[in-house]
Order: C-alpha cells, then sequence, then structure tokens
C-alpha cells in the first residue's frame, strides 16, 4: 500500500472563467459520464477543462455536457465543472469532480459557449458577467 501523497497537473489549470471567489467554497460533487462527451471538443488536452458547462443526465443521475437542443436533461444548464479532471483512457470510466453552482462567471472565458436558455436556467445562482 502506498500512502505517499501525488501531485497531478493539468496543463495549466485555467480558471480565468471565475468571476470571483464567491460559491467556490460551496462546490458540489459530480460524476461524469465520460461517454457523453467529445474528446476533440470537451477533453482535447487529456483532461475535462475548468469551465466547462454540466448538465444532469436524467436516467443516471450523472453529468454531462450542457446541450440545450438535448432531451435526456442535458438541455438544463445546473452548473460548470470547478476545476480541471484527467480525462480517462477509455470513455466507460466516470472521474469524479466538483461543479460550480453558485457565483459569477465570465463568459468570454467559458471553454465552452454557453446560450441564452443556459443562463436562463441558472439565473438568481450564477451571475454572468
Amino acid at each position: 500500500m502506498e500512502l505517499s501523497i501525488k501531485t497531478q497537473t493539468f496543463g495549466g489549470d485555467d480558471q480565468s472563467w471565475l468571476g470571483s471567489a464567491h460559491g467556490t467554497d460551496a462546490t458540489e460533487s459530480v460524476t461524469l459520464d465520460t461517454s457523453t462527451f467529445t474528446a476533440g471538443t470537451h477533453y482535447p488536452e487529456g483532461f475535462f477543462k475548468s469551465g466547462l458547462p454540466l448538465g444532469r443526465i436524467t436516467a443516471s443521475g450523472k453529468y454531462g455536457p450542457y446541450n440545450g437542443a438535448a432531451s435526456d436533461g442535458t438541455e438544463t444548464l445546473v452548473g460548470f465543472l470547478y476545476s480541471a479532471l484527467a480525462a480517462p483512457a477509455v470513455n466507460t470510466i466516470d472521474p469524479s469532480g466538483a461543479m460550480l453552482t453558485h457565483g459569477k462567471v465570465r463568459t468570454a472565458r467559458l471553454p465552452i459557449a454557453v446560450d441564452a436558455a443556459g443562463k436562463a436556467d441558472v439565473a438568481g445562482a450564477i451571475r454572468f458577467v
């Protein structure tokens, strides 16, 4: 059994999309459904970028990329991946991370744009600047 501390870095986690520290101390634990993400779009460098907009998949309770045109639950924006997360080598492994559900977000700094419907989904909890 190895009990040493290990540190992982993922490029440089760019959290410039955060508009303030407000809400960062109260993130929620989430499990991503890797099979719902596209490698070239959502984790082109081998990690899920912080700031990815997320929706909750109704059938599994896991989280996938927000998609306003979907009908599986991910059509409703519920939050943003708080920090970078290593993508597994196969899409059948689902990593866990943290999601920001309350705070301020710099729209222009998000890795994936959010449409007006998504912004309306989180109105009152997320303020876009």
